[in-house]
């Protein structure tokens, strides 16, 4: 018998021994072994973190199974290196999950490889752990960004994303069902605690094999370094990516600075939110040329150059948008549009909708908090502080307390409870923009006033998953909506596109379309002399739409039958029509506020806070 099996019989007699004895006796701790070499003390780790049954069974198996044994042994320490190996070198983009990303030799490895070999057993256990939780840390970040940069264009931020992760279980529950967001929600805990746990006993694992021959550890580890500073030096790369890799040393530094830059980024946003160029003017100085115009600033969701300029959405949309400029010129309308280049990307709507009506780029939570708990002078509120028109928002996006409102210096708001819809829900969009637009004529746009009115329009059709997709329908058939129940059961459902890009695309364009269609019909209907219309995207559809490298533009329209209205902007030179031409000017998001009140009268009279 060779001696591994008369060391494993010899402890299964010893457990045998113990198993007879009271079980209230106390065991003696196992003394410290005082050789060089951590084999010995194998067996204690395994009975502190194995039940006594499938410990007695697992060295019965190893008695009557030893090579087989040693061979498990071997595969899940070589597991526990592949996984250590990987997470090590795991990109934060989806662009970089290539094979070559994982055929480095990580320092990081040697490094953590070298404190662990150089520690007695005890400490070396404890530091394993640490390191482990660490690892498993590092690789949710890394995960986490993954899916931030497909989904928004950019990595998570550990400071402010947190709340985002509601949202994103409400849409889940909006999309798949409040069963399956639970259970979602409920997978990614339990995957998180996994990752930390498997992480940890990965390193203690690996830390115990080098304990086991530390000589021959340590020469493993010296040629190791060798190779890695050969490959440093000689500039040795795979498919152009580095053999030597110090990838999670960039990658620490990497989240490092960025929390330094969204701490000092609140510091620095503040003071710039508090002087407004046009914050000190009077009121009968800000926008003279459109008094007596009915002003309506209406965002679409996810419009974005993609819809217009992409291979799949592209052909149906540039369609729509041509079509639609000519029913619209008959109906006496004309347009001109030009490139806005949104301050958020794939989702957050909300910052989009902040930076277009501040004329500041809020591209973070912290500043949406900081510029809404402001004065800083929005589009809407600069037209009701001239006391020359009533305000109000159409919101069927918002489904409670929205306090934003007091800025945007809206009188009213309808939310989706306000609005008489009893229809079916569309996914994540509570009602099909037709029904909207409807309602907003209904409820204010059609009613006589005594001032002109100045209208905040949300219209969420084309909210991802893009399905199912609205209809059209006649425009006195509305009612209060019902009308849409045979159309949303009768539609895509989001769980048949999801996995595909293409079905994506296809859907996206058409609820764009939808979108637009539902727009422009309304203002052909109930459009008047004196109505002005302002018309945008938010930003951006989703990487699995736009693609990897799309850029953060959207389309911008000002509409009016008033000549004199688009006059104003002919040095703008936007283009002629709802289609933007590919070279048109694009400009930052931020600086439509700016220019739309300097065109329109406004005098800049500075506030300093």
């Amino acid at each position: 018998m060779s001696d591994r099996a008369t060391e494993a019989t010899s402890e299964v007699a010893e457990v045998a021994t113990e198993a007879a004895e009271p079980a209230t006796k106390t065991a003696e701790p196992a003394s410290e072994p005082a050789a060089e070499s951590d084999e010995a003390a194998e067996p204690a780790t395994v009975t502190a973190i194995r039940p006594w049954h499938l410990r007695k069974r697992w060295r019965g198996w190893q008695v009557a199974q030893p090579v087989a044994a040693r061979r498990v042994s071997h595969g899940v320490t070589l597991l526990a290196l592949l996984l250590v190996v990987v997470a090590l070198l795991l990109p934060n983009k989806e662009a970089q999950l290539q094979v070559a990303a994982f055929t480095r030799l990580p320092v990081e490895a040697l490094i953590l490889g070298a404190v662990l070999l150089v520690l007695p057993r005890r400490p070396r256990v404890a530091v394993a752990v640490l390191g482990g939780l660490a690892l498993g840390v590092l690789t949710v970040l890394n995960v986490t960004d993954i899916e931030f940069n497909q989904y928004l264009g950019r990595s998570f931020d550990v400071i402010l994303d947190w709340e985002l992760l509601d949202d994103a279980q409400s849409y889940l529950a909006d999309t798949l069902g409040g069963t399956t967001a639970l259970l979602a929600a409920a997978g990614v805990v339990l995957l998180v605690l996994a990752v930390l746990a498997v992480m940890a006993l990965a390193v203690v694992r690996l830390g115990d094999f080098l304990g086991r021959d530390k000589a021959r550890s340590t020469r493993g580890l010296l040629f190791a370094s060798v190779v890695w500073m050969t490959c440093l030096a000689l500039d040795v790369q795979i498919s152009g990516v580095p053999v030597a890799s110090q990838h999670t040393v960039a990658m620490v530094k990497y989240h490092d600075q960025a929390l330094r830059s969204t701490i000092r980024d609140e510091r620095d946003f503040a003071r710039t939110a508090e002087a407004d160029p046009f914050g000190a003017t009077p009121p009968g100085e800000l926008v003279p040329d459109l008094r007596g115009k009915d002003m309506i600033f209406t965002f679409i969701e996810s419009y974005g150059r993609s819809a217009i300029e992409d291979p799949i959405p592209a052909p149906g949309v540039t369609k729509t948008l041509d079509a639609g400029t000519r029913a619209l010129a008959e109906a006496g309308f004309h347009a001109r549009t030009g490139w806005l280049t949104s301050a958020t990307y794939g989702g957050g709507s909300w910052l989009g909708h902040s930076t277009f009506m501040s004329g500041l780029w809020v591209d973070n939570q912290n500043r949406y908090r900081t510029v809404t708990s402001g004065d800083h002078l929005t589009l809407t509120e600069a037209f009701k502080k001239t006391g020359a028109w009533d305000t109000v928002g159409i919101m069927p996006g918002v489904q409670k307390g929205w306090p934003e409102s007091k800025w945007y210096g809206l009188d009213k708001v309808y939310n989706a409870f306000r609005m008489g819809y009893e229809g079916p829900k569309f996914s994540w969009s509570t009602m099909p923009d037709q029904y909207v637009l409807e309602a907003f004529q209904r409820l204010e746009h059609g009613k006589k006033r005594d001032k002109p009115l100045t209208s905040f329009v949300i219209l969420t059709s084309s909210h991802q998953p893009w399905a199912p997709v609205p209809e059209m329908v006649g425009w006195d058939q509305l009612g209060d909506g019902s009308v849409f129940k045979d159309i949303e059961a009768a539609g895509t459902k989001p769980g048949d596109i999801l996995t595909s890009s293409d079905r994506s695309s296809e859907e996206y364009g058409k609820s764009v379309e939808y979108s637009l269609t539902a727009l422009t019909q309304w203002l052909e209907r109930y459009g008047k002399d004196d109505t002005v219309l302002v018309v945008l995207g938010d930003h951006q559809p989703i990487a699995r739409v736009s693609g990897d490298h799309a850029s953060r533009d959207v389309p911008c329209s000002i509409i009016a039958k008033d000549p004199k209205v688009l006059d104003k902007i002919a040095d703008w030179d936007w283009t002629e029509g709802l289609r933007p031409d590919h070279d048109a000017p694009v400009w930052k998001m931020s600086d439509f506020r700016d220019r739309f009140l300097t065109a329109y009268g406004s005098t800049p009279h500075p506030s300093k806070g």
